[in-house]
């Protein structure tokens, strides 16, 4: 199939692709068009307006700031996934990125595009509310901001507005000297959406015991969801404890059932890949040496 007709705008400017936007009921954003071209093609998305986004200066590039990283919304994920600022300040995100998509796919998709896409089943989104992630939005009134785990609220459902659209993605930073990522999904093949996806982070003492814990699940519900793992801060993380903080903090999510996997399926794998990327995570901090020792 073919798309239905549209017009095709490129602003020059962030603000005046905002001032479309905020005009136009039936205007959509585009940057990647990863997953917007193939809904065009089927016809199951019928914009009147497209805005392309992808070359304004004010949404692409990757900076630090004082305690986070600050990725712009139109910038590639092959890009996001070989910098050695993310690689070093936000290490759940270096460790997930291989896993979005396909190398062709994350050569066009954009950070901020899976962002705004809103998928339950998405990586990059699940990164974002883990974290605690900061949401930042432009619109022709200004400059805003939400938490990750406002801005999600269902499925490919978001808390934008009209005339609003994503500017960047603010990822705080550890500053934990020991501190290590996990990250395990199930999908029917490598690199399709997950049923199931869990990714953790650790900061780790000198000792081996847990300073912070960050645990989140994908897939599962109809957002993404951070797990409540503070029992486990000042542990040692063993097994047991880290089984029954995981089966306490997933008791009373409403799973979903869908020609993928049932909600049986989906909290069975939930529990045993939580478990799986607390382990890895905490091993993998654990084999990084503490202060002081070489």
């Amino acid at each position: 199939m073919k798309p239905a007709p549209f017009d095709y705008v490129r602003p020059a400017s962030l603000a005046e692709a905002c001032e479309i936007l905020a005009g136009d009921d039936d205007a959509r954003v585009i940057a990647g068009g990863q997953t917007l071209v193939p809904m065009l093609a089927m016809r199951l998305a019928r914009p009147a307006r497209l805005i392309d986004i992808l070359r304004l200066p004010e949404l692409t590039g990757i900076r630090e700031e004082k305690d986070a990283i600050v990725v712009g919304a139109t910038t590639r994920q092959a890009q996001a996934e070989r910098d050695p600022v993310i690689r070093a300040s936000v290490p759940m995100l270096a460790r997930v990125l291989p896993w979005v998509g396909h190398p062709p796919t994350r050569n066009r998709g954009t950070v901020g595009g899976s962002i705004a896409n809103g998928d339950p089943s998405a990586e990059i989104p699940l990164v974002a509310v883990t974290l605690g992630a900061e949401i930042m939005l432009a619109s022709k009134d200004g400059s805003t901001s939400m938490s990750a785990e406002e801005f999600f609220i269902g499925p490919m459902v978001t808390s934008i507005e009209q005339g609003q659209c994503v500017r960047a993605i603010r990822f705080p930073v550890w500053s934990h000297q020991r501190i290590g990522t996990g990250f395990f999904e199930v999908s029917s093949r490598r690199s399709d959406f997950a049923f199931v996806s869990a990714a953790a982070q650790i900061g780790l003492d000198e000792e081996g015991r847990c300073l912070d814990i960050a645990l989140g699940l994908g897939g599962v519900a109809d957002r993404p969801l951070r797990l409540d793992m503070s029992s486990l801060v000042g542990t040692s993380l063993d097994d047991a404890l880290a089984t029954d903080a995981i089966d306490a903090a997933c008791a009373d999510i409403e799973a979903m059932s869908d020609l993928h996997a049932s909600a049986t399926y989906r909290r069975r794998v939930a529990g045993v890949l939580c478990l799986r990327a607390l382990q890895q995570a905490r091993d993998n901090a654990a084999a990084r040496p503490a202060k002081g020792v070489r």
